[in-house]
């Protein structure tokens, strides 16, 4: 569900417990796979009783990524996950979400703005111009790219510029 909704009037693991709904295992392996959730998200656990739409939005975040976890995915997509969050949670998601595609196998497809952290973490990245692809490729090789810096990071070759310096560019963007 996208920004972040979760059901607010049921509780953390219930929440939880929604994203396993239409899995045909027993009870037995649901709850493994929920404590395996708690493990990646920690959080969850200490407010598993609490009513989700009390908790923070960085904990709403954790319950919708555990959410999908719990129906066993073979792909995730995630649209702006950083959106309205403080930096450091949206590092702690990031590596979370790294960590998840590294150790249980399961892909995700970010739609995200903070192209600085989305390309820290891709491992393969699209540049997005009005609807169509203009450039691609490894997510460390666009963060190298010149034209991504100037763009999209606000450095270029003199190091970084003020927003003033950068809003109205005068060079062309290589790929239009």
């Amino acid at each position: 569900m996208e920004g972040r909704h979760v059901f607010e009037h049921l509780t953390v693991e219930e929440n939880l417990l929604t994203g396993a709904y239409t899995r045909k295992e027993g009870r037995s392996t649901i709850a493994t796979d929920l404590e395996k959730t708690y493990t990646y998200f920690p959080r969850l656990k200490e407010r598993r009783s609490s009513q989700a739409g009390y908790t923070s939005g960085g904990e709403q975040q954790m319950l919708a990524i555990g959410r999908a976890l719990m129906s066993k995915p073979k792909m995730i997509l995630l649209d702006e996950p950083s959106m309205g969050l403080a930096p450091q949670l949206v590092e702690e998601i990031f590596e979370i979400v790294k960590d998840l595609n590294q150790r249980e196998g399961v892909s995700f497809l970010l739609a995200e703005q903070n192209t600085n952290i989305a390309l820290r973490y891709a491992n393969y990245g699209y540049v997005l111009e009005n609807g169509r692809v203009v450039m691609d490729g490894e997510g460390s090789e666009l963060r190298e790219n010149e034209d991504i810096k100037e763009f999209y990071l606000g450095m270029g070759g003199a190091g970084r510029k003020s927003f003033r310096d950068v809003k109205n560019y005068r060079r062309r963007k290589r790929w239009l």
